[in-house]
């Protein structure tokens, strides 16, 4: 069974995703401190912290759409 975006998005998020997303908001939080910092940086450490950001952002929300099955699924013989 599918469920749509809106659904996944409130649903229970397993411990294990939840643990996953909020390092993934520690360090997207740390790189934003770093992109914004007003002292001057080389810019390959604001290189870094951009991609860093950017998949930070990308794991947390992924890990957001992650839910619990409840169900246990069936083993078919053959």
């Amino acid at each position: 069974m599918k469920k749509n975006l809106k659904e996944r998005w409130g649903a229970k998020t397993p411990k294990f995703w939840k643990k996953i997303q909020k390092i993934a908001i520690i360090t997207g939080t740390i790189a934003g401190l770093i992109i914004a910092a007003p002292v001057g940086l080389p810019a390959a450490v604001i290189t870094t912290a951009t991609y860093l950001a950017t998949v930070s952002a990308t794991i947390a929300a992924t890990s957001q759409l992650t839910v619990e099955d409840n169900k246990e699924e069936e083993i078919v013989k053959p």
